[in-house]
């Protein structure tokens, strides 16, 4: 089973990603978004740069390369084997982020998704609800303890664009309910766990 995470900064992803994979095997591939490949990973450093400036259309294009190797040399092979795979985001936060947060179009850049990863398509996606308030405390709560180095160059964008991209992914989660499951992604991690496990047995 392949599933993905989705969800604004500081919603908890990467830590439900972790204990999802945790839970369903050690069998089971983790991997994340842009990244799991040598030359994703080499695009993720540059998006994520904070000092680098860079047009709306580079940036959702540099998303699509990275996508595009990470599912034809990692994520179709471990599927072709049987494996579950978890990732920590993956189609749905372009379309979100570049699509309607950056104004790009969101049918635009579903389309140009759908051409990026062909049939490697989720079979579920997690997306996990977090008032948008809460994870920009959290996000400066981490910063003020020094368990962060600085923000990348979308947490640097501010509240008010968190708050258009957390809209835009209800709006994908609404068009796409036969993949889509939303859930509860407020309370302590293992809370949280246990909600995200009971959307993947569903």
């Amino acid at each position: 089973m392949f599933i993905t995470l989705e969800g604004i900064d500081r919603s908890g992803k990467t830590t439900q990603s972790a204990m999802l994979a945790e839970a369903l095997g050690p069998d089971t591939l983790l991997i994340r978004e842009p990244g799991g490949t040598e030359m994703a990973e080499g695009v993720r450093a540059l998006l994520k740069n904070p000092t680098l400036e860079m047009g709306d259309m580079a940036e959702l294009l540099l998303f699509s390369a990275a996508r595009a190797d990470l599912a034809e040399r990692v994520i179709e092979p471990a599927r072709a084997s049987g494996r579950d795979i978890v990732c920590d985001l993956y189609i749905d936060s372009t379309a979100a982020y570049q699509g309607v947060a950056r104004g790009i179009g969101l049918d635009a850049v579903e389309s140009l998704m759908e051409l990026v990863v062909g049939a490697c398509m989720p079979d579920l996606t997690v997306l996990l609800r977090v008032d948008v308030a809460l994870a920009h405390a959290r996000g400066q709560q981490r910063l003020a303890a020094g368990e962060d180095d600085g923000r990348d160059r979308f947490e640097s964008e501010g509240i008010e664009f968190q708050r258009t991209v957390a809209a835009a992914y209800e709006e994908i989660a609404a068009g796409h309910p036969e993949r889509i499951v939303v859930v509860d992604g407020e309370g302590i991690p293992a809370d949280v766990h246990r909600r995200v496990l009971e959307a993947v047995r569903r």
